[in-house]
């Protein structure tokens, strides 16, 4: 199991550590529903530094991500970024990313550069898969003219999130952070480091920052942003609320709600899956299942019992039959109401859908709503 340059901060903080993705990973250190409010009240900071980050770069580093992703990355400015979603042939969905475009392109060469942050539990696996689509095949007889570094073990990763997350950083930095609009980023100096990355892709509905920086700079910046925000009421977070915090805004977690089996079109992705671009791994499968028609989709809904869906728990319409199962489920902490996620056959994924969740031999009510769950409230 690894460790984050971090891990000793958390074990200090008193953090209830437990195994995610390979990683010893905080879960919660004051509990859950405390820090969910934290974040959405106030500014929590995460460590996910076990993210996996690739850097792309080449004459051909465009079309290479255009070949193994579903967005169009051909839209991206430098400063941009995109979600994104690596599709199989099979019409599956290998890891969902983000998409950045780089500042370091060498104009002379014509090389572009860009930086892929995949899922921590498919670093490897996404890494061979992008390395695999490096050389030649049918339609690219030459392969890409573009290299890939694996970046993953040398880079830490620190979210700051919540509505004073701003206030919190911005005494930390010369680079006007209220500028850096939802899904942007700038390079910079920060706690007195050069060159780092601070984005606004947050993961969790409250706003705020991520902070991409050397290992080594990691533990500093740490100290440096608590220190920011000890009169702001900023605390730790574990990934418990992060799980809860993203639910709420039905944010798909990879191995629960997406995977290899799921289409991007059924998880509600089609707005990430550009079919008018030129040919991309999987496209001709999702314009049939686009024509056709889905046979069943992501949704979300809400229980009327105080019982918490589980992954896995089967989904039953009135009379009983099973038309599908739970992907995601929870306490909202805001909401104050079991939540959950979980494909269902078509018919009754519309919002206002009567559906069952079948807890302990029980057939509970629930009602499909409209994502994210915030907008119920």
């Amino acid at each position: 199991m690894k460790n984050t340059p971090l891990t000793e901060k958390h074990i200090a903080l008193g953090a209830k550590m437990a195994p995610f993705a390979g990683y010893n990973m905080p879960i919660s250190y004051t509990g859950i529903q405390e820090e969910h409010h934290t974040v959405r009240d106030k500014v929590g900071v995460f460590d996910v530094s076990h993210m996996g980050e690739f850097i792309v770069r080449g004459k051909q580093a465009l079309e290479l991500i255009q070949h193994i992703t579903t967005n169009d990355a051909s839209k991206l400015g430098i400063g941009q970024a995109q979600y994104s979603a690596l599709p199989n042939e099979h019409g599956g969905i290998i890891d969902d990313l983000l998409v950045y475009r780089l500042p370091e392109d060498n104009c002379a060469d014509g090389e572009r550069a860009y930086m892929l942050v995949v899922n921590a539990s498919n670093i490897e696996k996404d890494w061979n898969w992008v390395n695999a689509h490096l050389e030649p095949n049918a339609e690219f007889i030459r392969g890409f003219d573009t290299k890939v570094i694996n970046i993953s073990d040398q880079t830490s990763l620190i979210a700051v999130q919540g509505p004073k997350a701003l206030q919190t950083l911005q005494p930390l930095t010369g680079i006007d952070l209220s500028r850096i609009k939802y899904y942007n980023f700038a390079k910079g100096k920060f706690a007195g480091f050069d060159n780092v990355l601070i984005s606004a892709t947050g993961y969790t509905g409250a706003g705020g920052f991520e902070i991409y920086v050397d290992n080594k700079q990691a533990a500093a910046i740490w100290d440096a942003v608590f220190e920011a925000g000890k009169t702001l009421g900023i605390a730790p977070i574990g990934l418990g609320a992060r799980d809860t915090l993203r639910l709420e805004m039905g944010f798909c977690l990879y191995g629960n709600d997406i995977d290899d089996t799921t289409s991007p079109m059924e998880a509600g992705l089609g707005w990430i899956t550009k079919l008018g671009k030129p040919s991309f791994i999987g496209k001709s499968i999702f314009e049939a299942q686009k024509a056709a028609g889905l046979s069943r989709k992501l949704v979300g809904f809400i229980l009327e019992d105080r019982r918490i869906p589980r992954h896995d728990y089967a989904i039953l319409d009135a009379q009983g039959q099973n038309i599908g199962k739970v992907t995601s489920g929870s306490q909202s902490p805001t909401l104050g109401k079991p939540i959950g996620m979980g494909y269902v056959q078509t018919a009754y994924a519309s919002p206002g859908s009567e559906i069952f969740i079948s807890i302990g031999g029980k057939s509970l009510a629930a009602t499909v709503v409209k994502l994210p769950f915030l907008q119920q409230s």
